[in-house]
C-alpha cells in the first residue's frame, strides 16, 4: 500500500510536498535541521504559514527516514503510524501525516507530529511509580486493541509460531560463550550455569506457552528509556514510540513482555523491586477496563516472570558480533546483571519444573 515516493533525502522536501502532506496550500516557507539518531535520519521541518492561515496546523514536524540502514527494518514501523491503532481512540501514538515504504530496497519515511516541546524521551531520567504506571496504561490501550486469536488474524497475524521461537533463538545463542567468556574473571561461576540451564530450558517453556491463546497480542518489543515519552510538565499522555523489529524479533507474543522489557533491564534493581507489582496491576486494571476479560492475575504474573527470562537474551544478542560485543559492554554487562538479578528474584527456575498455563 505505501510502495510511492518514499522520501530518501531531505533535498526531496520542498513546499508543494509539505502543503500536500498537511493537505494545505498555506506553507509559504520552512526550515530544516538535522537531529542525532541512530539508526535513521532524523529531521526537524520548521515551517512558517501566510499570515491568513487559521486552523490547528502544526509549527514543526520531524520527518524520519530510513533508508541507508542495509534494510534492516521492515514495514511494521509505518504500520504502527497509519494503520495498526488509526482506529483507536486516544492512542498513544504521535500523529503522522505521511508516510510510505518500499520493499525493495527496504526504505520508508515518516513525516511526525513534534512533541519536542511539550514532552521529552527518559533517557538518564529516573523512573518513578508514576512513569511506570503511565506506561503500563499506554500498553495495555494498545495491547487491548489486539488482543486474541480473532484481532490478531484481523491484520494477517497469529500467536507466535515454534519456528518464530526457534529462529528468535537462534539468532540470540550464538552470543552466549563469547559472552560467558568475555566476563569469566567478573562473574561468580553460578552464572555459567544458570545461563547455560536458561538457554537449556527457557525456549522450550516458551513454546509450550503459545497453547493457551489467552495473553498475546501485537508487542512493541523494544520499550527502552529513549522510546518512551513522557509529557514535561508532568501532566498528560505518555508516547510510545519507533516500533522497528528485526525479521528475527517476535512480534505477535505476551503482552506483558512490553513490561518486562522496561523493568527489568533498564531500571534500577532496587526500583523493579519496589514497583513492579503496582505497575503490572496497574497494567492488569486497564486491560480489564480496556475490554480484556478472561486474564487472571495469577496467569500475568507467570507470564512476566516467563518474559523477564527474555532480558537474558536481551544482554546475550549484544554479544553475537564481537565488534558491539567490545563497544556495547558498558551496556548488555549491566542489563546481564539486574536480568540475573530479577531471575532470582522472581524465582524463574521454577518455570522449568511447573507446566506453562
Amino acid at each position: 500500500m505505501y510502495t510511492d515516493e518514499v522520501i530518501t533525502n531531505i533535498s526531496q522536501i520542498n513546499l508543494d510536498w509539505l502543503n500536500s502532506a498537511l493537505a494545505t496550500d498555506s506553507i509559504q516557507n520552512f526550515a530544516i535541521e538535522a537531529l542525532n539518531s541512530d539508526n535513521s535520519q532524523i529531521t526537524k521541518i520548521q515551517l512558517q504559514y501566510q499570515s491568513e492561515t487559521t486552523g490547528t496546523l502544526p509549527a514543526s514536524l520531524l520527518l524520519k527516514i530510513c533508508a541507508d540502514n542495509n534494510g534492516i527494518f521492515g514495514e511494521s514501523e509505518v504500520n504502527y503510524y497509519i494503520r495498526d491503532y488509526i482506529e483507536l481512540a486516544n492512542r498513544p501514538i504521535p500523529t503522522c501525516y505521511h508516510a510510505r515504504y518500499a520493499e525493495n530496497p527496504r526504505r520508508y519515511h515518516l513525516l511526525l507530529e513534534d512533541l519536542s516541546t511539550s514532552h521529552r524521551h527518559n533517557r538518564r531520567i529516573q523512573p518513578t511509580l508514576a512513569y511506570g504506571c503511565a506506561v503500563a496504561k499506554a500498553l495495555a490501550t494498545l495491547h487491548a486493541h489486539w488482543w486474541g486469536v480473532e484481532k490478531l488474524r484481523a491484520i494477517g497475524s497469529n500467536i507466535t509460531s515454534q519456528t518464530e521461537i526457534e529462529r528468535y533463538v537462534a539468532h540470540v545463542q550464538p552470543g552466549l560463550l563469547p559472552m560467558l567468556e568475555e566476563i569469566k574473571t567478573e562473574i561468580d561461576d553460578s552464572w555459567k550455569s544458570l545461563l547455560m540451564d536458561v538457554f537449556e530450558n527457557h525456549p522450550h517453556k516458551m513454546i509450550e506457552r503459545t497453547k493457551n491463546p489467552s495473553g498475546f497480542t501485537l508487542i512493541h518489543g523494544d520499550l527502552n528509556p529513549g522510546n518512551i515519552l513522557s509529557p514535561r510538565n508532568g501532566n498528560g499522555k505518555t508516547y510510545l514510540i519507533d516500533r522497528q523489529p528485526f525479521d528475527w524479533s517476535l512480534t505477535t507474543w505476551l503482552g506483558v513482555s512490553d513490561l518486562a522489557y522496561v523493568m527489568v533491564h533498564w531500571w534500577e534493581t532496587d526500583l523493579r523491586r519496589q514497583w513492579e507489582i503496582p505497575i503490572l496491576r496497574e497494567y492488569h486494571a486497564n486491560l480489564i477496563s480496556n475490554g480484556v476479560f478472561g486474564y487472571d492475575w495469577e496467569q500475568l504474573v507467570n507470564d512476566y516472570k516467563l518474559a523477564a527470562v527474555q532480558s537474558l537474551y536481551v544482554a546475550t544478542q549484544w554479544c553475537v558480533l564481537e565488534e558491539d560485543r567490545q563497544r556495547m559492554k558498558w551496556l548488555w554487562f549491566s542489563q546481564l546483571q539486574k536480568s540475573i538479578t530479577a531471575f532470582l528474584d522472581l524465582e524463574c527456575s521454577e518455570l522449568w519444573t511447573q507446566k506453562v498455563d
